[in-house]
């Protein structure tokens, strides 16, 4: 990585060890950086170069499986996604995603994110059972139709939403970003018939309505999904049901 044009970023990192008597602390490494260095490489420089015991999550590198969503400088990023020279600064702090549990210094569970999302029924329901075990045919939509819902079916599941979220950080029983917009998507679905199931599920005292649209969920989306839109469209939705 050395080279006359390497510079120098002092990362702050969280430090927490469930095993030890330690309470979570920062430590703080210097490493070398050139331009297109993502937070990510830091990160690996530090753990095979530093100090091999920090853990965190990393998987393909490329923006596409949401693994390595931490906050940097108290905003949620994807570390492989984003350079170190976008801070302009000679230290960033590097912490776990806020709003879900803590299981070892940057990682953390998305178990609680995930249980809402299943809550949800994120699959396509029919009524002709019949048929989906044995299809004689496929189920047709219109391109216009898809193209009603389509953003928001590329969530990678980075929880960087629920991270963002005012609402999810006060509530923790609040269905969150991800769960709500999902609903959306598949209440849209014109293949789907399975609304009524949901519009239960997120109606209640923790669902859509705690919702403020504060839309720091849009904001932080690494993949421009939008859910604070999703999430409203459902609201009209619900009260158009009414």
């Amino acid at each position: 990585m050395a080279n006359e044009s390497t510079k120098q970023v002092t990362f702050k990192i969280y430090r927490y060890d469930p095993e030890g008597n330690r309470p979570p602390y920062f430590q703080e490494f210097t490493i070398p950086y050139i331009r297109g260095t993502t937070v990510l490489d830091g990160l690996i420089y530090v753990q095979e170069n530093l100090d091999s015991t920090l853990a965190f999550r990393r998987s393909c590198r490329m923006a596409i499986c949401g693994t390595c969503a931490v906050l940097v400088n108290k905003y949620p990023h994807l570390a492989c996604h984003t350079q170190i020279e976008e801070f302009n600064s000679d230290k960033l702090t590097v912490e776990p995603l806020a709003n879900l549990p803590v299981i070892k210094d940057l990682v953390t569970s998305l178990d609680p994110m995930f249980e809402k999302h299943r809550s949800i029924k994120p699959y396509i329901i029919r009524g002709d059972r019949k048929e989906m075990d044995n299809p004689t045919a496929e189920y047709l939509q219109k391109p216009e139709e898809l193209d009603e819902f389509m953003q928001f079916t590329d969530c990678v599941g980075c929880g960087i939403c629920v991270a963002a979220c005012p609402t999810s950080a006060s509530d923790k029983l609040f269905l969150g970003p991800q769960a709500i917009a999902q609903c959306y998507r598949y209440c849209k679905d014109t293949r789907d018939e399975g609304e009524k199931d949901r519009i239960s599920l997120v109606s209640n005292g923790h669902g859509v309505w705690q919702c403020h649209l504060s839309g720091a969920c849009s904001e932080a989306c690494p993949k421009g999904l939008d859910p604070a839109l999703a999430i409203q469209l459902l609201k009209r939705r619900l009260v158009s049901r009414a």
